[in-house]
């Protein structure tokens, strides 16, 4: 398969800012998901898309191409991740000038990665030819079943709708349930196209509890150096 690793790297950020290059045990955060693409023989490229000068020089120091600047109407608050997916897919196969299989996507907020989640994933999406892209998850600690959502009239009502009063399911009778984590999706070519970033056939990487970490705020950081050195 054609596989490039896009990591999305874009300079805003209102929790810290520059956050995806802050230091991290003496390196820039986005190094981390750099490096791990890197180390993977079944990739043909890492990119960085980023609308930031700054980011992009980080990113080529570190063995990342940055092949293109992200516009700006695509880099706000707000954006979600189809788009930024899709101009990528759409440039990076102009710049080819060949047919992508699929983009591994790396979030670099999620720097400390299990080994192999790339071979795992292109596994997984290789078996299964209905499979429209693979997402690492966790089982959920707080689950679905139990979740409230609050009404306009100061009400609550369940999150889950499709199953009589699933509040009241006993807990052993309760279905696994697992959370996303940031650590890696891969997303085939016809999802993206298709103008998704998932599909309707979304197979699970399953990780540990322990295994993820998101990287948001300051504390994050601490608690990411302390499983770094071990501590």
């Amino acid at each position: 398969m054609n596989l490039i690793t896009v990591i999305p790297a874009r300079g805003g950020s209102k929790s810290i800012p520059f956050k995806n290059i802050q230091a991290l045990n003496g390196k820039p955060m986005l190094s981390y998901s750099i490096e791990y693409s890197k180390k993977c023989h079944l990739v043909k490229d890492t990119i960085v898309s980023t609308d930031s000068e700054k980011i992009a020089d980080v990113a080529k120091k570190y063995g990342a191409s940055v092949p293109f600047l992200r516009p700006k109407s695509i880099s706000g608050d707000e954006t979600q991740d189809f788009p930024v997916i899709h101009h990528a897919l759409e440039a990076l196969e102009k710049i080819y000038g060949e047919k992508i299989d699929a983009i591994i996507w790396l979030r670099p907020t999620s720097p400390l990665r299990p080994s192999n989640l790339i071979e795992r994933a292109v596994d997984i999406l290789t078996k299964n030819p209905d499979c429209t892209s693979v997402r690492s998850v966790v089982e959920s600690s707080e689950h679905a079943y139990r979740q409230w959502s609050l009404l306009g009239d100061g009400a609550i009502t369940g999150v889950i709708n499709s199953v009589l009063e699933p509040y009241n399911i006993p807990r052993q009778k309760l279905p696994d349930v697992y959370f996303q984590s940031g650590d890696i999706e891969l997303v085939r070519r016809d999802t993206i196209i298709n103008g998704s970033i998932t599909g309707n056939k979304v197979f699970p990487l399953i990780l540990e509890q322990e295994e993820m970490l998101d990287i948001d705020y300051p504390d994050d950081f601490r608690s990411a150096e302390k499983r770094i050195n071990k501590v």
